[in-house]
């Protein structure tokens, strides 16, 4: 990978700090930061301002952008180019240019290679503007002939891809806030949100998919299944048919809930919480987005945002949440809230705009 250098302006670095900026349609999480002028380097940007020149430049580059993330640490805007020309238009915005081997097409068709050659149960890919790869992770189930599969699938894609080994097993997580049952089962309830004036809540379309009419901890009938999408998305919406209180808050397990006021992409570096009715609440890092998770069993699920967020069997469907807005729904992942792991969410925006529901 060929980085660019140039006087006052400082290297980019993957890891700590680093946040993606999606190119539209991003609620971030905002501090008010001071700007430096254009052309004189890098601008220092809060991430809102960062997000908008993002959009901006995504639009201006075409398909000479490979990518932008939010250098937190540096509160500048860093973003993945493929040429020297397209360096100097980013770097004349106020942004920090990063030559790049990579195009976002490059990587796309990457991803689509995995999946026509690789879709193996027990596996997951991102992409990484990070570090300009695509990047593959194999769970423990993955066996020696499956993961040399998966080798001669991710050597033969250069450097657009790279293959990790987790030690967990990713399944989705049967059984958020407050327990939902039915069936036999439970799972947690995600965030209650309004239809055509109307009380629902979303959970994961893995409990929806098998459970149709639902009771709350104690037993009683609160909700009959108004739309499912299990696999390919992983979220569910019920009806309530009880008269029972549904704020649009979320149950922190101390005797307080946080108020739920709208809805937030995900950005790699949020800081997020999880609540559900197994291990209650934990709290971690947004690591990745856009992931695709095969459970196994032909149940493959995409566009998943990616946490080390911890989770266990009846946490399905909970709630996933930066400060007062909704971020997704808990799906599935790997290990538990005692060795730790990684866990996936459905993105609460999705769920919202497929079901026609608001927040509140």
């Amino acid at each position: 990978m060929k980085h660019r250098r140039i006087p006052k302006r400082r290297a980019a670095m993957a890891g700590a700090g680093v946040v993606a900026l999606v190119a539209a349609g991003v609620t971030f999480q905002t501090a008010n930061a001071s700007e430096t002028p254009a052309g004189s380097g890098p601008r220092t940007l809060s991430v809102a301002a960062a997000g908008k020149l993002a959009s901006t430049l995504a639009e201006d580059l075409g398909a000479d952008a490979a990518g932008t993330y939010y250098d937190a640490k540096s509160k500048s805007l860093v973003v993945n180019v493929l040429d020297e020309a397209a360096a100097e238009t980013v770097e004349s915005a106020g942004a920090e240019a990063r030559v790049v081997a990579n195009s976002l097409a490059e990587l796309k068709s990457a991803r689509t290679t995995l999946k026509q050659d690789a879709t193996i149960p027990g596996t997951s890919w991102v992409t990484d503007p990070t570090t300009n790869k695509v990047v593959v992770t194999a769970d423990r189930t993955v066996s020696e002939a499956e993961w040399a599969k998966l080798t001669e699938v991710v050597e033969g894609l250069g450097a657009k891809a790279e293959l990790k080994r987790t030690k967990g097993e990713y399944k989705p997580f049967i059984a958020g806030g407050d327990a939902i049952t039915g069936g036999g089962g439970r799972c947690s309830l995600g965030f209650n949100v309004v239809k055509g004036g109307e009380p629902h809540f979303l959970t994961a379309g893995h409990c929806t998919e098998g459970i149709s009419t639902w009771s709350d901890s104690s037993g009683n009938v609160i909700g009959e299944n108004a739309a499912s999408s299990f696999p390919g998305d992983d979220y569910g919406l019920v009806k309530y048919t009880a008269d029972v209180a549904h704020p649009s808050e979320v149950n922190l397990y101390n005797g307080s809930t946080q108020a739920i006021s709208g809805a937030a992409e995900a950005t790699v570096g949020m800081q997020v919480t999880r609540s559900g009715s197994t291990t209650q609440v934990h709290s971690g890092t947004v690591t990745g987005l856009d992931a695709t998770v095969n459970y196994g069993n032909g149940d493959i699920v995409n566009g998943l945002i990616q946490t080390d967020v911890c989770a266990e069997p009846g946490d399905s469907g909970g709630s996933l949440f930066s400060g007062d807005k909704a971020v997704g729904l808990t799906s599935g992942g790997s290990g538990d809230c005692s060795s730790g792991g990684e866990t996936f969410f459905q993105p609460v925006t999705e769920a919202l705009s497929a079901t026609g529901t608001q927040i509140g």
